[in-house]
């Protein structure tokens, strides 16, 4: 009995070396860079404390001056007058920025009939344009303007500087400072001196610290209030010289610093004391550790039922054990700082931290040694994990919501949806009629929560997500219904629900589809009707006019002659057109029949130019052209194909640049045929190149230029007609056609 109890004593002596000394340790580096100082004057602290009195010491003695100065000493520059004229840009962009903040607000008060806000919102506007306006008129009116700002930051500096008074003087209460300013009888100071001078106090005062400062003209500018250097470059006199004196703290128990520095000693004497008792007591705790043969005994009692838990339970023991160890130490050493200056409040939770942490670490230890040799085999390890606790409740887990999902799958995806719904029905009907179990024999409560556990609770998150996927359905249905599109529905899963949100979507992408294109429908027939109308009512309209002028009396020969004339040329150019619209309208029903034969397309080519030898020469185009010498043969309708290569060379005459060049050029490649025209528009072409195959479309929007605005849509008709293909590329200025056909 007593080598029992000598065990535990000594497992518990040992544990409570540990905390110690870990505590100790843990110290030294909390603490150790605070406390391991010469002195409480050598802290970051206290320098802190003299560097901050330095700075008021700058802003309330070395920068006296008042208010008024500093407003007499304002300088407007013209820097500063530009600066301020130029802040939102220049004056134009000035006023329309006025315009726009002002704009909506006016007229919405007109809109409500507000008349009086309307009016004082325009008063506003006006006035604060007038005032832009002056700025850039007149350098004192942004001058008068650029001082009052200036003003008004002095009024700040004065404001801000005022709210560090408080801590000068507390400051000045606990530090002493003696300043001369070399060359001058200047001196700046809290000490009352009396008709001593300042060597002669010294001697006198019993000084605990004294450090020597130096400032320039540069420092006082710089160390004061962050913001205003303009100010106190303006105020500061340029001549002020070199300052240099000490900053003094005296001995005095009233003093904040002195009882800090009293306070610090005492600290830094326990810290020092108590890390080098920690490193003792750990170093004694590992001696004993190693030394101790008694523990065997105690260990063999606790191996006696440890061992029988599983290796997980006796890890997740150990990991509990530790991790109560570690929060009683760090505890301990949070409350540690705190003690000297509270010890009836922190006294009594360190012992607690102290004994609670002494004893996780004593069952830590104990654990370790018993579970050690254990972990030493991975084999071991294996095997005494699937003997475990988690490991076989995590398997069963797994094959419980395994066997459920794929009995919930096969009832759900196997059946019809109302067999789903009343097997659904049925079970939960059968688990409201087991509930009445539970008041036969209180045993079956149990056995009904496990019931709850395996079937109810997943049919009921089940039908949670049957719901939300329902109401999903609803919602996008109804923004379908209103004409609202938005993203698609998420599929996922394969349940009827699933189906029936890709069906919507299917829906949705063809609704979609379809308004635009009778969107697109729409809009080409709003073209082609406001088109078609303009181009036959140009010319009918000359015909009309000209008609009307040949019935007055008295009209000349000449002048009848060229009415004449006009109207002829009006008439073929009425016809073209009609001529055109019938053919685009033949192309686009099928109703046209091809006549293919044998033709040399290089020598049609070459005719198609001919025809327009007298308007090649009248233009200043420069045609360039890249044909073979011989022959090019392929089946196509010759007269069809020369109306595309008419279609064709007459846009290049009435659209291209003039002094520009034109390039022509066909080419054999693989039984194919590839016939390019390239030249340079005089207008600015879209970039939308389909619209160009757009009937009555033309380069020139104005449609000032003869054409049907058909050609085109017709030569890409009849190229479709012979299984070709017409393509237009655009680069910039440059237009380019190709024709593929096949030979």
């Amino acid at each position: 009995m007593g080598t029992k109890w000598k065990s535990r004593i000594i497992i518990l002596f040992f544990a409570f070396l540990l905390t110690f000394g870990t505590t100790g340790v843990l110290t030294f580096f909390a603490v150790g860079s605070t406390y391991f100082n010469k002195d409480y004057f050598h802290t970051h602290s206290f320098q802190t404390e003299y560097t901050n009195l330095a700075w008021y010491i700058t802003m309330f003695e070395f920068s006296d001056f008042t208010k008024e100065d500093a407003k007499a000493a304002i300088i407007v520059t013209d820097e500063d007058i530009n600066e301020h004229r130029y802040r939102y840009g220049d004056l134009p962009e000035q006023i329309n920025n006025i315009n726009g903040q002002y704009e909506s607000r006016i007229q919405e008060a007109i809109s409500s009939q507000n008349q009086e806000i309307a009016d004082a919102l325009i008063t506003e506007r006006d006035n604060k344009i007038e005032d832009i306006t002056a700025n850039f008129n007149s350098d004192e009116h942004v001058r008068a303007k650029v001082k009052k700002e200036k003003e008004q930051a002095v009024e700040r500096y004065f404001k801000e500087r005022e709210s560090y008074r408080s801590d000068y003087v507390r400051y000045s209460q606990d530090f002493l400072y003696y300043f001369e300013e070399k060359g001058t009888e200047n001196v700046f100071t809290n000490i009352n001196l009396g008709n001593d001078s300042i060597e002669s106090y010294m001697s006198k005062q019993d000084i605990l610290f004294k450090t020597n400062f130096s400032f320039l003209r540069e420092n006082l500018i710089h160390n004061n209030v962050h913001g205003y250097e303009e100010i106190l470059e303006n105020t500061i006199p340029e001549t002020i010289g070199f300052i240099e004196g000490e900053i003094i703290v005296p001995k005095s128990t009233s003093s904040r610093v002195y009882q800090n520095y009293e306070n610090y000693k005492m600290k830094q004497s326990v810290v020092i004391v108590y890390i080098v008792a920690g490193f003792i007591a750990l170093l004694l705790g590992i001696f004993i550790a190693r030394k101790a043969k008694a523990t065997e005994s105690e260990l063999a009692w606790w191996r006696t039922w440890y061992s029988k838990l599983p290796i997980d339970s006796r890890i997740v023991f150990l990991l509990l054990t530790t991790f109560g160890t570690f929060i009683s130490i760090v505890l301990y050493i949070n409350q540690f700082l705190y003690f000297f200056d509270y010890p009836q409040t922190y006294g009594f939770e360190l012992i607690i931290c102290l004994i609670a942490g002494s004893f996780f670490m004593a069952l830590t230890i104990i654990q370790g040694k018993l579970i050690a040799p254990e972990l030493k085999s991975r084999k071991n390890i294996e095997e005494q994990w699937q003997k475990g606790m988690i490991y076989k409740t995590w398997g069963e887990l797994k094959k419980l919501v395994k066997n459920i999902i794929e009995s919930l799958n096969e009832a759900f995806l196997n059946r019809s949806t109302g067999t789903q719904l009343f097997v659904v029905l049925g079970i939960l009907f059968g688990l409201g009629l087991a509930a009445s179990m539970v008041f036969v024999h209180p045993v079956f409560f149990l056995f009904y929560l496990v019931l709850l556990a395996v079937i109810g609770i997943p049919i009921v998150m089940i039908l949670v997500r049957r719901v939300g996927e329902f109401n999903r359905i609803y919602e996008k249905t109804n923004e379908l219904a209103a004409g609202k599109m938005g993203p698609n529905l998420d599929i996922s899963g394969s349940s009827i629900l699933t189906s029936l949100a890709e069906n919507i979507n299917v829906l949705k992408q063809g609704v979609k589809a379809s308004q635009n294109a009778q969107a697109k429908s729409e809009r080409l027939k709003t073209e082609l009707i406001t088109n078609v109308s303009h181009d036959l009512r140009t010319p009918l309209t000359s015909i009309i006019s000209y008609a009307e002028l040949l019935k007055k009396e008295g009209v000349s020969d000449e002048d009848r002659n060229a009415y004449l004339e006009i109207i002829d040329r009006k008439s073929k150019r009425l016809k073209l057109l009609i001529d055109d619209l019938f053919e685009v309208s033949k192309m686009a029903s099928g109703n046209i029949e091809l006549h293919k034969d044998n033709v040399d397309l290089v020598q049609l080519l070459q005719q198609s130019f001919a025809e327009y030898d007298d308007k090649i020469k009248e233009s200043t185009l420069l045609f360039r052209f890249n044909t073979p010498e011989k022959p090019i043969n392929a089946t196509v309708d010759g007269q069809k194909l020369w109306r595309v290569f008419d279609n064709l060379i007459g846009n290049i005459i009435k659209y291209s640049l003039e002094n520009s060049r034109v390039y022509i050029n066909i080419v054999e490649k693989e039984g194919q045929v590839e016939i390019s025209f390239k030249n340079v528009s005089k207008y600015e072409l879209s970039n939308n190149i389909n619209e160009l195959f757009e009937r009555f479309k033309r380069g020139d929007e104005s449609r000032n230029t003869e054409g049907s605005g058909l050609g085109l849509a017709i030569a890409k008709s009849i190229i479709d007609l012979h299984e070709g293909t017409l393509e237009l590329d655009i680069d910039g200025d440059l237009f380019k056609v190709t024709i593929v056909l096949n030979q």
